[in-house]
C-alpha cells in the first residue's frame, strides 16, 4: 500500500546498539538514528543536565493498518463502502493501544518514578516531563543543544536514541528527539519580485474581474463558483490557523463589503481554540489569517466556517501545535467536512516515524469523512542540498492520505506559478490511486531532473488553484499576496459548496478526495500545460524546477477546478 522506508538521513529500525554509550545500553536497542543534523543546524554542546524537557511517547496502536484499509474502502468510488464513513468510536478501536502495551508502559513509568499525561483521544500518545540527565539514562542517548544558523534559535535534540527492553514493541517513537522541524508557515509573500502573470484577453469576462488582481469575483468567474448560498448549517468548513495569525472580524466585514456586496457584511466565523489559541483581535496581522478567512467566508457563501486556532501552549515540541491540532479535532464527536491548512515542513526535517504518525492521524480524519487539503508549498522542488541537485519534498503534501494543492498564476490561460512546490516523497511510495497518472508523466518526462528525486515516491501536488496576487484587507488597506496558502482555501471553498449540494441530494460528503480525483474527478479540472516551478538553493546556484505539461505534473497536479463540471460529473 505504501512504503515504510525512511529517508537516507535516518535509520528507523530496532538495531542493537553497536557503540554503546555505557554499560546500561546492553538492555537497549537503537530505535531511531540520523547520521547528522539537517542542513542549517549546528551542534553547540551538551544540553544542561538539570533542564526539564517534555517528551511524547507514541504507543503502538492496535490495528493501524485497519484504519488505512477502511479509509480506502470509504473513499474509492468503485467500493461498495464508498461514502460509508466511520464513527469516532470505530476509528478509535483501531487506534487504541492493546492492554498489554498499556500495562507494559505503565509498569515502566512506575519503575522509573514517572507520571504521564494522555494527549490523544484514543490514548496512543502520552507525555512525560524529565530532566535532560534522566532522559539520557532512560533512552541511552545524549541530548544536545543545536542552533539553527538562519534564525539563531536553539533547540534540544539528539542524533539517536534507544528503547529499553520493556518498551520494545510497545512504543513506536519518542518525540522530540531526532526530528529538527523548521518554521513551517507558508506565509504569503508580498515581495515585489513575485509579479502576477497576465496575458492579453478580450475585453469583458475574465479581464474585467481579474486584471487588477485575484479577488472573489475573479475566482468566481474563473472557476464558475456560484453566488448561490449554501443551505445546510451542519456542513462545516474548517480553517487551521497557527502562530498568532489572527483573523479580524472588522477587516472581514470591509472585505465583504467590497467583494461580496450581495452578502450580509456581518457574516462571520466561529473560533475553536487549541493550545491556548484565542484569535486575539488586538494582535497584529501577519496576513495568513486574513487570507484564509476572507477567501473561505467570501467564496463559500453561507457555509459555516470554523477557525481552528492553535496558540503557543504547545504540547508537541517544535511541531508548534501541528500534532496537537490533529488530536484536538479527532477528539470531536462532529468533524468539519472540509479542513484547509496552509502550513507544512520540509520532509527531510522530520523523521519517518514522526511523519508517519502525523500522516496516519490524517488518515483517521479522512476515514471519518473529512476532506483534508494542504497547501503544497512555496519553494518549488525544494532544496535537499546547497546546489539544488537533490530536491526535498514537503510535508504534509507527501502524505498519501491528504490532498495537496499547488499553485497557478494568470487567468487567460492559467499557467504554473513559479513558487508552487511539488515533486516526489522520499518516505512514501506511490499510492495505487495515482499510479497511472504519474507513470504517464514519468514515461514522457522522467529524464527531466533525473537523479534529483525519488521517481517511485508519492507524487504531489494532486490539484492546483490560483496562487498569485490575492487581494486581502488588513489594517487600513487592500494589498496583494502570493502563495499556495491562497490556493488551498480556494479549493476548500469549492468542495464545501459541493458538499452542500450533495447533502441536499441526501448523499454523503466527498471525504478523502484522491481515489475519486484520479479515477473520475480529474475530468472536472482544467489541465495546466504551461509554466514551471523554479528555485535557487543558493545565491549563486542554478535555478531548478519542474515544467507543467499535459496530464498530471509535479507543479499543478491534475489541474484547476471548474465548479460547473464538478456538478456535472457528480450528477448534481
Amino acid at each position: 500500500m505504501f512504503s515504510t522506508s525512511a529517508f537516507v538521513a535516518f535509520v528507523y529500525l530496532g538495531l542493537v546498539a553497536a557503540n554503546p554509550l555505557s554499560a546500561r545500553s546492553t538492555t537497549f536497542q537503537v530505535h531511531e538514528l540520523r547520521r547528522a543534523a539537517p542542513q542549517g543546524f549546528t551542534q553547540v554542546g551538551p544540553a544542561p543536565a538539570e533542564q526539564t524537557i517534555s517528551l511524547r511517547l507514541a504507543l503502538t496502536q492496535s490495528d493501524p493498518d485497519g484504519v488505512i484499509d477502511s479509509l480506502y474502502k470509504v473513499s474509492d468510488p468503485d467500493s461498495a463502502s464508498y461514502g460509508q464513513y466511520l464513527s469516532k468510536n470505530e476509528v478509535e478501536q483501531f487506534i487504541a493501544p492493546q492492554a498489554a502495551t498499556v500495562n507494559a508502559v505503565n509498569a515502566w513509568l512506575k519503575e522509573n518514578g514517572l507520571t504521564s499525561k494522555s494527549l490523544s483521544p484514543a490514548g496512543d500518545w502520552i507525555s512525560i516531563q524529565v530532566p535532560v540527565s534522566k532522559a539520557n539514562d532512560l533512552f541511552n542517548t545524549n541530548f544536545s543543544v543545536f542552533r539553527h544558523t538562519g534564525s539563531g534559535a536553539e533547540t534540544i535534540r539528539t542524533l539517536s536514541y534507544s528503547l529499553p527492553a520493556p518498551l520494545q514493541g510497545h512504543v513506536d517513537l519518542v518525540h522530540p528527539t531526532v526530528s529538527f522541524p523548521t518554521s513551517f508557515s507558508l506565509k504569503p509573500s508580498t515581495t515585489a519580485s513575485q509579479v502576477a502573470f497576465h496575458t492579453t484577453v478580450e475585453e469583458g469576462g475574465l479581464k474585467a474581474v481579474c486584471s487588477n488582481g485575484t479577488t472573489v469575483p475573479c475566482l468566481q468567474e474563473l472557476y464558475k463558483i456560484p453566488l448561490t448560498p449554501a443551505v445546510h448549517k451542519d456542513n462545516e468548513l474548517g480553517v487551521t490557523g497557527f502562530f498568532g495569525n489572527s483573523a479580524h472580524y472588522a477587516w472581514l466585514e470591509t472585505f465583504l463589503e467590497k467583494y461580496r456586496p450581495d452578502m450580509n457584511p456581518g457574516t462571520n466565523f466561529s473560533v475553536f481554540g487549541i493550545d491556548g489559541g484565542d484569535n486575539d483581535q488586538n494582535y497584529p496581522s501577519v496576513s495568513e489569517g486574513e487570507l484564509d478567512i476572507q477567501y473561505t467566508v467570501g467564496l463559500a457563501t453561507d457555509v459555516p466556517v470554523t477557525y481552528y486556532f492553535i496558540g503557543y501552549d504547545n504540547q508537541d515540541g517544535d511541531l508548534d501545535g501541528f500534532l496537537d491540532g490533529a488530536d484536538a479535532i479527532l477528539a470531536l464527536d462532529k468533524l468539519p467536512q472540509v479542513l484547509t491548512t496552509s502550513y507544512g515542513f520540509p520532509e527531510s526535517s522530520l523523521s519517518f516515524a514522526l511523519t508517519d504518525k502525523l500522516c496516519r492521524a490524517y488518515a483517521q480524519l479522512g476515514a471519518r469523512g473529512t476532506t483534508l487539503l494542504f497547501a503544497a508549498g512555496d519553494d518549488g522542488p525544494g532544496c535537499g542540498n546547497d546546489d539544488g541537485s537533490v530536491f526535498d519534498a514537503f510535508f504534509p503534501s507527501n502524505c498519501p492520505f491528504v490532498t495537496s494543492v499547488g499553485g497557478t498564476q494568470g487567468f487567460a490561460p492559467e499557467e504554473a506559478w513559479t513558487g508552487s512546490s511539488g515533486g516526489f516523497s522520499n518516505y512514501y511510495s506511490r499510492p495505487a490511486y495515482q499510479e497511472a497518472a504519474v507513470s504517464a508523466y514519468l514515461k514522457a518526462h522522467g529524464n527531466d531532473n533525473k537523479g534529483a528525486y525519488n521517481a517511485s515516491g508519492r507524487a504531489f501536488p494532486d490539484i492546483a488553484a490560483k496562487a498569485d496576487e490575492f487581494i486581502i484587507y488588513a489594517g487600513d488597506s487592500f494589498y496583494p499576496i502570493f502563495g499556495t496558502s491562497a490556493s488551498s482555501p480556494t479549493m476548500a471553498s469549492i468542495i464545501a459548496l459541493i458538499n452542500d449540494r450533495l447533502e441536499s441530494a441526501h448523499r454523503p460528503q466527498l471525504g478523502f478526495l484522491n481515489p475519486w480525483l484520479y479515477k473520475q474527478g480529474y475530468k472536472a479540472f482544467t489541465d495546466i500545460t504551461t509554466g514551471n516551478s523554479s528555485l535557487r538553493c543558493s545565491s549563486n546556484g542554478t535555478a531548478h524546477g519542474f515544467n507543467a505539461v499535459k496530464g498530471w505534473d509535479p507543479v499543478t497536479g491534475l489541474g484547476t477546478p471548474r465548479f460547473d463540471k464538478l456538478l456535472e460529473i457528480l450528477h448534481l
